[in-house]
């Protein structure tokens, strides 16, 4: 008995690889977890109604703050003062990475939604749920609480600056995905809503009813959708008209206005600046004339980790909602199982492969760190606003509530395996 447990004991306290033993591993990756908790909770105290110092539109107003004004100032700051051109050419991989997440995510998405069977109309719901996860906020916050502690990546300045460089330098595809495909694929059903069971649905009516009144003898499809009055030609004009409506058709279709946000912007900037010598002097060195601008900018951006988690925590307080009843206990289960537990290690099994290949910076662990983060997360939070604007709003704020919760014990569990991979 006294052999086993001084093997065990051991174990756990001789050093491994990387100078850590098993515990001092998992103190490592589970204060950052345990600093996010105690952050959520304070939100979540704050906004509950024994407290009430965050309410419903306080927390409305600080996730504004955060997403157009704290976090595009942290992402100026950090990605521009890391990127180099020459970063450029070797950060390649982070917007690959994050495109081949969404492909085998979406792939286990549709494994699971095939085996387990969501509801009507659920089936691509489930996809996204599982194939997106949260490449922003949610890895710059474990970074900024990992770096705080006594880390394998070295010191805290370098290690909060790269760390936030490579998460930022992927918003931009992040946002370009959300968009497009996930836009897309939230369309709702036939039936114009996710509120099936509505007994005031839409139902479809006859031609008589659709269509106006059409003489006799002719038929429904042959009355014309829209009347149209044949005036003037104008040449001059007319090519001016369209290639307004073009631009007009290229703006709705590529959906622009939701692709141009402040965080986007910001990534774009720094990048632009960063990779021109005579800019990056200007704006980003300490000795720059306008250096004032990005420590402002770095000042504001450390707000942004506390206001996030804070608001976070805050909108946990009305629990999962009425959209759980509608995607089904089964289907909720299988989605935080596929997205926590199936999406890793297919991560693990592309970054380990890629590097393999020497597609990845050599001795850069902080990269390396950071593309398994990007599978480990749970499901992105800005996907479930994508779902608001298409109808199923509540069956996503139900999804991000559980997925959430679990994601906790999840992202420790897997941070220790990679922190022991890596070193």
């Amino acid at each position: 008995m006294d052999r086993v447990r001084r093997f065990l004991y051991d174990v756990l306290t001789e050093p491994q690889r990387g100078g850590e033993s098993f515990i001092g591993s998992i103190k490592i990756a589970v204060l950052p977890i345990a600093k996010v908790f105690t952050l959520c909770f304070l939100g979540f105290l704050m906004a509950s109604k024994y407290v009430n110092i965050l309410p419903a539109n306080g927390r409305k107003l600080l996730n504004g703050l955060v997403f157009s004004l704290l976090l595009p100032c942290l992402i100026f700051s950090q990605l521009g003062q890391a990127i180099t051109y020459e970063k450029l050419l070797q950060w390649w991989f982070i917007p690959v990475n994050i495109v081949l997440a969404t492909i085998f995510g979406s792939i286990i998405g549709l494994i699971v939604a095939t085996i387990v069977r969501p509801p009507y109309p659920y089936f691509k719901f489930t996809i996204i749920q599982i194939g997106i996860g949260n490449i922003g906020n949610v890895p710059l916050v474990l970074i900024a609480a990992l770096c705080r502690e006594s880390n394998p990546f070295g010191d805290y300045e370098i290690c909060s600056r790269d760390g936030n460089a490579y998460i930022s330098f992927g918003q931009w595809v992040g946002a370009i995905i959300l968009y497009t495909y996930v836009f897309q694929m939230l369309a709702p059903p036939h039936e114009g809503t996710f509120d099936i069971e509505d007994a005031n649905l839409p139902i479809k009516s006859s031609n008589k009813e659709r269509l106006p009144s059409h003489p006799s003898g002719s038929s429904a499809e042959q009355v014309p959708l829209l009347t149209t009055n044949v005036a003037p030609s104008d040449s001059g004009g007319s090519k001016k008209e369209k290639v307004k409506e073009f631009f007009k058709f290229l703006y709705e279709k590529l959906k622009l206005k939701q692709l141009i946000q402040p965080p986007i912007i910001a990534s774009v900037l720094a990048i632009i600046i960063g990779c021109v010598p005579v800019l990056r002097r200007q704006i980003f060195t300490s000795d720059a004339p306008l250096y004032f601008f990005t420590d402002s900018c770095l000042i504001l951006g450390d707000a942004m980790i506390p206001c996030i988690l804070l608001a976070l925590g805050g909108n946990l307080v009305d629990g999962p909602g009425p959209g759980s009843s509608k995607v089904g206990v089964k289907t909720t289960v299988a989605i935080v199982f596929g997205r926590l537990c199936l999406v890793p290690p297919t991560g693990l099994g592309i970054v380990m492969l890629a590097d393999k290949l020497g597609f990845l910076p050599a001795g850069d662990q902080m990269f390396r760190f950071v593309l398994l983060l990007q599978y480990t997360m749970p499901t992105s939070i800005l996907a479930g606003a994508v779902a608001n604007l298409r109808g199923c709003g509540k069956e996503a704020a139900a999804i991000l509530f559980w997925v959430h919760i679990f994601a906790v014990f999840s992202m420790a569990g897997w941070i220790i395996l990679y922190l022991n991979i890596l070193f």
